[in-house]
């Protein structure tokens, strides 16, 4: 979504409704095109800066490579590198940091924390994962899915927490026609703001977003089956949640119940024998790792609509 100055920021998947199709059929293109490795160079002069306040495998590495690869320069601030929201407020850090980059990148905690940095920043900023969205997730799952799609016969079914990875996934969902059910213990159900844009966002294309507390009706007939950890980082502290999610472990009796030829999907990292088994992220029909490279490809379309669309809209024209 394009503020009044015609920058556009990325806090959660749904900020590019319009072009999330494109942006992923774009990403699929310049990951099977290997000439574009070489002489494609967008972020060519420009800095891309990424905070980090959570430790990050893949969304840093990510970050990295991908703006490497567009010719950018990737810089990597940790919490303990940068004074964000403790000796210097978020709006003055993102007055400072415009001032340096040319696109930050932002994973935080609380998402009242880059939606501030998007208000007063100039430059284009992208949600890298927050309490309440994770953006960029969304972006490589529905890409992931796209790519199988010859595969995939039957809906999209989420068995786990409701959390900022199911938020995206249902927004990504909405915005490209793919049914989703989802299955979450009793209180641990999705924001209901969020889930109410995603439901308006699916009756328009066409698609349905149902909840269920059972896993094997969520899963029951789904061509992708998907779950994250039931505790996530920073949650540690809660060591009663992970009763609430008896039941909810993705195993070879619950996938039973899926199209034969069903996707396994997982963010990463997996908490190998809480919310999966081994026989099932293991298996042919798990796409894991797909997805974390995928990140990488669906990013470096982000970042160059973000930061150069007309080389954005030139490389979709000529390729």
């Amino acid at each position: 979504m394009k503020d009044s100055e015609g920058k556009i920021d990325l806090l959660a998947i749904d900020d590019l409704s319009e072009k999330l199709s494109d942006i992923i059929d774009w990403a699929i293109r310049i990951k099977n095109d290997d000439d574009a490795l070489y002489d494609f160079k967008p972020l060519d002069g420009m800095s891309i800066g990424s905070i980090y306040e959570k430790p990050s495998t893949r969304t840093r590495v990510s970050f990295e490579v991908g703006v490497n690869r567009l010719g950018g320069q990737p810089i990597t601030l940790l919490a303990g590198d940068i004074q964000l929201g403790k000796s210097e407020t978020v709006a003055d850090t993102a007055s400072v940091l415009s001032r340096y980059m040319d696109c930050i990148t932002y994973r935080c905690f609380g998402h009242e924390d880059v939606s501030e940095l998007a208000e007063f920043s100039s430059v284009p900023v992208i949600n890298a994962l927050s309490d309440l969205h994770h953006p960029c997730q969304a972006a490589a799952d529905m890409m992931t899915i796209v790519e199988n799609s010859d595969k995939v016969n039957g809906h999209i079914a989420w068995v786990g927490d409701g959390n900022n990875v199911l938020h995206d996934l249902m927004l990504g969902s909405a915005i490209l026609g793919y049914d989703l059910k989802y299955a979450v213990p009793v209180g641990f159900e999705p924001d209901v703001d969020v889930l109410s844009r995603a439901m308006d966002i699916a009756k328009k294309n066409g698609s349905t977003i149902q909840e269920a507390n059972d896993p094997a009706e969520a899963v029951s007939g789904a061509g992708v089956i998907y779950t994250d950890v039931f505790v996530s980082m920073g949650e540690e502290h809660l060591e009663s949640k992970m009763e609430s999610f008896d039941g909810f472990q993705v195993n070879e009796g619950l996938v039973s119940n899926a199209e034969q030829g069903f996707l396994f999907m997982h963010c990463l990292p997996a908490h190998r024998g809480d919310e999966v088994t081994d026989a099932v992220i293991d298996s042919p029909n798990s796409v894991v790792f797909d997805q974390a490279e995928n990140r990488m490809w669906s990013q470096m379309s982000i970042l160059t609509y973000l930061c150069n669309e007309a080389a954005w809209q030139t490389y979709w024209e000529l390729r």
